[in-house]
């Protein structure tokens, strides 16, 4: 095959990874030239995206838990290149690359280099940008409390299980959200704004969210006092709960609580009383499976 090269920007603790190694030097006998780079520290991300198109690289991997790919893709959308992107999922919930149907071993998803690359969209909100969801309300408080350790032994179960262990502290968030043609008001429970279709470890917020319809999909999970009484039943068994939301499909959607709303952006804590989230449309290409699910054209 043809000499190529791509930069892997890698999670400074995932250096030691064997199957990351493995997988670079699979990659590489295949005549891939493959240079490898650590983030450290806040900022890192950026500073080796700006440095990888600077030195030519039309391929950018990124290795690492959502929070680490969404850095790399938002400094990738700033900078506005060519370039397209590898995703290599490492982390506990790896929320986006699930939905879309991305290898989570480092090996197949390397693999996804030799793949045509597709123009997706990302969502922003004020100078920021998000891949996969931003959530509010008690969702966002869950991935917030949820321990390094807990993940370490339980995976993404051990958001659930912050969650049911949590209700003590359940709180209720009183919002406007208004957009094209939509208009709500009232308390929300949980809310899910998605270029995805996860968040929180598995849970599914955003069903039907493609990332190439220049749309973000908006789930609302009011609170009246009976959804708050049996919510516990409802996340334990499953059954229920999707039929709570309220849903729609916007390129855009402003936020306005008088208290505050806490909102967590693919791992990124933000705090406002009002916010206005967009769907920028094909900002971002990158290398998804052929017949991803998150693909409105696939193939």
């Amino acid at each position: 095959m043809a000499h190529h090269k791509a930069l892997v920007i890698l999670h400074g603790k995932q250096a030691m990874n064997e199957q990351v190694r493995s997988a670079v030097g699979g990659m590489r006998e295949r005549g891939w030239q493959l240079d490898v780079r650590l983030t450290w520290e806040p900022g890192d991300a950026a500073r080796l995206v700006a440095e990888a198109l600077a030195a030519g690289y039309g391929q950018l991997v990124a290795g690492g838990g959502d929070g680490t790919l969404r850095d790399v893709a938002e400094a990738m959308v700033r900078a506005k290149g060519q370039a397209s992107l590898v995703l290599m999922p490492l982390g506990t919930a790896n929320d986006f690359a699930r939905a879309a149907g991305v290898p989570l071993e480092p090996g197949p998803a390397l693999a996804l280099l030799e793949a045509p690359a597709r123009a997706i969209d990302v969502g922003r909100v004020g100078e920021q940008v998000f891949l996969n969801m931003a959530t509010g309300g008690f969702g966002s408080q869950v991935t917030a409390n949820t321990s390094e350790d807990l993940k370490k032994v339980l995976g993404g179960a051990a958001y659930l299980f912050t969650g049911l262990t949590r209700f003590s502290e359940l709180s209720t968030a009183s919002a406007r959200l208004q957009g094209p043609d939509f208009d709500w008001q009232g308390d929300l429970l949980a809310l899910g704004i998605g270029n995805g279709r996860q968040a929180g470890g598995g849970h599914v917020l955003c069903p039907q969210a493609q990332v190439d319809d220049g749309l973000l999909d908006v789930s609302i999970l009011p609170a009246p006092q009976e959804v708050v009484g049996t919510l516990r039943s409802l996340l334990s068994d499953g059954l229920g709960l999707d039929n709570l939301f309220v849903r729609a499909r916007l390129p855009w959607i402003e936020i306005h609580s008088s208290q505050g709303l806490d909102i967590n952006l693919d791992g990124e804590p933000l705090q406002a009383d009002s916010l206005r989230f967009e769907a920028l449309a094909g900002a971002l290409r990158v290398h998804l499976p052929e017949d991803s699910a998150l693909l409105s054209r696939r193939g």
